[in-house]
């Protein structure tokens, strides 16, 4: 079941919330695109050390998924924090969670994840009722992220067959880096960042990107793509939480009801039985086995 930039478990759900709201600390003076490249820098780094990619062994096959990979990293990131300028992290993060969670509903066969699926549609579409203060640009940008997400799921995996360790994520994190490196520049030569802004975006790097990141390369390449989406219900709940008490990011009850909606129809096709029965061997076949050992 799913997980972007990072994995987003119940485990690293925390840090990466966290680092999300302490980066958008910084949003004014770096903006969600310099919050984002600093991200990128920080995991690169961090990935470039443990994976230690051998960049010029690479194949055209090999290539091929590492850049598509570090295009949706970097778009996801990037989408996802201007997402959370414009309508707050507890909004941004529910809606970036439909993407894992359709993934996982997309791949289930059950009558209940049917019903699962339309209570997480009511529940984004809720979320984007029609209001004055509506932010559409900044809802769209949550779904593109959700849609980066679901993606970056099934590329990872596809990169941890075709390169070993952590050498495509690291290829992936440098080359998302370089394309957020003419971004930092500019904001640089512009408006020169504060110690603080700029501590606060390494820090959101650390949490957000570096350890999430290290653990979806371990988790991913193990867990099925349609099954690591439901181990992560908890994270809008986090977001809303982590907004409300660390950003001041209130939410109506309505909006409750609907990040609720999400987080439960994901809880629910976790904890749904199957409905399959165990197979038994038939009645005849146990017969022939017994003729044949005689």
């Amino acid at each position: 079941m799913g997980g972007v930039g990072c994995v987003e478990g119940p485990g690293s759900g925390v840090p990466t919330r966290a680092g999300a709201a302490i980066g958008s600390l910084a949003f004014p003076v770096l903006g969600p695109a310099g919050v984002v490249a600093v991200r990128q820098y920080v995991a690169a780094a961090v990935l470039l050390a443990v994976g230690r990619p051998r960049l010029r062994s690479f194949t055209r096959r090999e290539w091929t998924p590492v850049l598509l990979l570090a295009l949706v990293y970097g778009t996801m990131n990037l989408s996802l924090y201007t997402a959370i300028d414009r309508i707050g992290l507890g909004l941004a993060v529910t809606l970036e969670f439909l993407g894992p969670l359709t993934l996982a509903l997309a791949a289930a066969r059950r009558r209940v994840d049917a019903c699962c699926a339309v209570a997480a549609a009511a529940g984004a579409v809720t979320l984007m009722r029609p209001q004055p203060s509506t932010d559409y640009a900044g809802m769209c940008l949550g779904l593109l992220a959700a849609a980066c997400w679901a993606s970056y799921i099934l590329l990872n995996r596809t990169v941890g067959r075709r390169l070993p360790g952590a050498e495509g994520s690291a290829a992936a994190a440098l080359v998302s880096a370089l394309v957020f490196l003419p971004v930092g520049v500019v904001l640089a030569v512009r408006t020169p960042p504060t110690l603080p802004a700029l501590g606060c975006a390494v820090t959101a790097g650390v949490l957000s990107s570096a350890v999430p990141y290290l653990a979806d390369l371990f988790t991913l390449r193990r867990v099925p793509a349609a099954a690591f989406g439901l181990f992560m219900s908890v994270n809008p709940v986090l977001a809303a939480l982590v907004g409300w008490i660390g950003l001041g990011q209130r939410l109506g009850l309505l909006d409750w009801a609907a990040v609720a909606a999400v987080v439960l129809a994901n809880a629910l096709s976790i904890l749904a039985p199957s409905g399959r029965a165990p197979k038994r061997p038939s009645v005849r076949r146990s017969r022939r086995a017994r003729r044949r050992a005689a």
